[in-house]
């Protein structure tokens, strides 16, 4: 009945559109980037595959902001097992492949190498409507297609951060963030951390835009 619910709520927020504005004129004369919304049953198929994985979350209604800025096909993940900070608005593909990365890939990786668990994460956020730094290309925050991972707390009390542990005193917590970049690196089209950019020094960025890419 839950699932009916679901399907029905992405159905409606398809034939609605959402909530529009006028889009922005780029300032290099280009045309914005866009995507469109993807069609309701991908959409319905995702959330199912959500429901499967046992995590609560709210589907989102169809969004477009100023700008071209979007989130179409979106959700708000409520709990997936752990707490995770400022979690918006994010694309059902890129919520279910995270949430598989933290059940299959960095929970996982935390038991075998430090000999604890995570028991939450501290996150710079999804959705937000901007470009990417330095350049004027849309970036996928814009499109709610994207999470960035600073802290991983453990059940120890230690905290591991990008911004410290990336090339830190610690070999144990140096392997755990290598470990962890490579598993997200299987599972999303971009992952960028410190190697990539100053920009990233301090947070893994995925998502499941343009790629494959992992840096």
């Amino acid at each position: 009945m839950r699932l009916l619910s679901l399907l029905l709520l992405i159905l409606l927020a398809a034939c609605s559109g959402g909530e529009r504005s006028a889009p922005r004129p780029r300032r290099d004369g280009l045309p914005p980037a866009s995507r469109p919304a993807p069609p309701p049953a991908e959409t319905a198929a995702c959330l199912a595959d959500l429901q499967g994985l046992g995590v609560r979350f709210n589907p989102l209604p169809d969004r477009r902001f100023a700008g071209q800025c979007t989130a179409l096909g979106a959700v708000q993940l409520l709990d997936i097992g752990l707490p995770v900070t400022n979690l918006g608005a994010m694309t059902c593909p890129v919520a279910r492949t995270f949430t598989q990365w933290v059940k299959n890939g960095i929970q996982p990786a935390a038991r075998e190498i430090l000999g604890t668990e995570i028991v939450r994460l501290e996150s710079m956020g999804t959705y937000s409507c901007r470009t990417i730094a330095g350049s004027a290309r849309l970036s996928e925050h814009a499109l709610a297609n994207a999470v960035d991972i600073a802290v991983f707390v453990m059940a120890d009390g230690r905290r591991v951060s990008v911004l410290n542990g990336w090339a830190g005193a610690s070999a144990e917590e140096r392997e755990f963030l290598a470990v962890v970049h490579r598993s997200a690196c299987r599972r999303f089209r971009t992952v960028l951390g410190p190697d990539y950019n100053a920009a990233h020094r301090d947070h893994l960025h995925m998502d499941m835009g343009r790629g494959p890419f992992c840096r």
